[in-house]
């Protein structure tokens, strides 16, 4: 019995493709009644993009209003992922849907409160102890998601945290949050998924390390200040003197760092460590600015990106979490810096999900910041291919 549907639609009137794709993707679910709101789902996650967010708005409500019963999550974005391709910076909606029987679903949304001389985020359900994940989808110009999702790990007991930050082709101004059959502008929403039939996640980071690993002997904050006790800024620039030309290209486009998950392992290499944004360099005081907070003493690593090296990670992860796992459908949440920005096409992500995983319903969004666990920590990402894989 099929299970999940998935479907993407294009076009300049927002409304009518959300419809074709709502019907396209229940059509596909056996034993569904694709002319009856929401047929046999439970829950349906959709994504817009469009240039006018009061469009992005009248899609979204249209979708829910045909979602009948199903628990419904969504939001605006700048390209969308459906139906085995990705579209991006055009009108277009997908859809995805399925009937989880042995699953619970409870949705949430988060807002921000001032307590004192801080930000305090309400709303987050406890999670009981058959839920096995949390589907996150947020704002980014307003909501602290960097801090809340830093915090979650040990707030929902290690419960992984997957998803994305939303947006939209107008930014901040056209973002746009869609649960069970409200809108929202600002904030975060999202869904626990509890029970056997939500299998886990793959986060998929892409990057190649290059040069060796060093300690981290002097930081203040995201500031890199020395590592292995000298001059940050002078490493950087011995590093790069010895690179390959090939290598030397891909720093010039965009340099990483990695920050170890394992501090006692014998030795890092490709996936052992967290990666982060080196976003400034200043060779007066000889720091580095990465966009992540730093200790002394952790081991770092420089790391480059490309679609080769993109490519072979997410190869290699989807086809161990496969292994021993009968994956039915999933959630994809891929950067927008990925997409035709580092590949020949914009559907390589969710392709390699397809061929590799062996499944057709796979749906999701570009987003402005993707959300997953790392080493059993909930992390926000950049240029990462994020999973949320349900069973068959």
């Amino acid at each position: 019995m099929a299970r999940f549907g998935d479907a993407l639609t294009t076009g300049a009137d927002l409304v009518n493709a959300a419809e074709r794709a709502v019907m396209a993707a229940l059509e596909q679910m056996e034993g569904s009644a694709p002319t009856e709101a929401g047929g046999g789902a439970d829950l349906l996650c959709f994504f817009v993009c469009g240039a006018d967010p009061e469009e992005v708005t009248l899609a979204g409500k249209r979708v829910m209003a045909l979602a009948g019963d199903a628990v419904t999550l969504g939001c605006s974005s700048t390209g969308v992922i459906g139906g085995g391709r990705g579209v991006e910076g055009q009108g277009a909606v997908s859809v995805w849907c399925a009937s989880l029987p042995d699953v619970e679903i409870t949705p949430f949304r988060l807002d921000t409160v001032i307590e004192g001389d801080h930000l305090a985020v309400v709303g987050m359900r406890e999670p009981s102890s058959r839920d096995r994940a949390a589907i996150l989808l947020s704002n980014p110009y307003e909501f602290p998601t960097q801090a809340f999702v830093r915090e979650s790990t040990d707030a929902l007991g290690g419960l992984p945290v997957v998803g994305g930050m939303a947006d939209g082709l107008r930014g901040e101004e056209s973002v746009r949050l869609f649960v069970d059959g409200d809108v929202a502008e600002n904030g975060a929403i999202g869904v626990l998924v509890g029970g056997d039939g939500v299998l886990g996640t793959v986060v998929s980071q892409g990057c190649r390390p290059i040069g060796p690993s060093m300690t981290v002997t002097k930081a203040e904050g995201n500031l890199l200040v020395e590592l292995a006790g000298t001059n940050a800024y002078e490493k950087l620039e011995e590093l790069v003197e010895g690179l390959s030309e090939e290598d030397r290209e891909l720093a010039s486009q965009g340099l990483h760092i990695g920050i170890a998950m394992d501090e006692y392992a014998d030795h890092h290499e490709q996936g052992d460590f967290l990666i982060r944004s080196l976003s400034g360099a200043d060779p007066e005081i000889g720091a580095l600015t990465i966009g992540d907070m730093v200790e002394v003493g952790q081991t770092v690593r420089f790391q480059v990106r490309d679609a080769g090296t993109a490519d072979e990670d997410l190869a290699r992860r989807l086809a161990s979490f496969g292994t021993d796992r009968s994956v039915g459908a999933g959630l994809l949440f891929s950067c927008n810096g990925r997409g035709s920005a580092l590949f020949p096409r914009s559907d390589h992500d969710v392709l390699a999900v397809r061929r590799i995983l062996g499944v057709d319903a796979v749906a999701g969004l570009f987003a402005a910041g993707e959300i997953g666990p790392v080493s059993g920590v909930n992390h926000v990402h950049e240029f990462t291919a994020c999973l949320l894989a349900f069973a068959r």
